[in-house]
C-alpha cells in the first residue's frame, strides 16, 4: 500500500477531497518525523511505538574479503514496537496467505 492508496481510501471513506486527505496524511507523517528527529518517542495507541535506540559500535566483516575486519560505527536507529491490537491482528494471518516477494 502506498501513500496515494491511503489518501484515496481516506478521501472516499471520510468524504473529503483527495487534496484535503493528502494534506492530513502528509502532516501526520511530518509530525511523526519531526518528533523522531527531536529524539522523542511517538506512541500511537492500539498501533505501536516508534522510538530511537543507539546501535553500539561493532566489528563486522566484508563478505568479499572475510579476513578483513570492518568497524561499524555507533549510530541511532528507529525501532517500532507494535501495540497489542496490531500484534493480535497480525497473529491471525496464516503464513500461506502471505504474498511472496519476487
Amino acid at each position: 500500500m502506498t501513500k496515494r492508496d491511503f489518501v484515496l481510501r481516506i478521501a472516499s471513506e471520510v468524504g473529503i477531497t483527495q487534496m484535503q486527505a493528502t494534506e492530513v496524511v502528509q502532516k501526520t507523517l511530518d509530525y511523526l518525523s519531526d518528533e523522531l528527529a527531536k529524539g522523542n518517542r511517538v506512541e500511537l495507541r492500539n498501533f505501536g511505538v516508534f522510538e530511537l535506540k543507539v546501535r553500539r559500535r561493532r566489528v563486522g566483516r566484508n563478505p568479499k574479503k572475510p579476513l578483513e575486519e570492518v568497524i561499524i560505527p555507533e549510530r541511532v536507529v528507529i525501532k517500532f514496537r507494535p501495540g497489542k491490537e496490531l500484534k493480535d491482528r497480525v497473529e491471525q494471518i496464516k503464513p500461506a496467505k502471505m504474498k511472496k516477494k519476487k
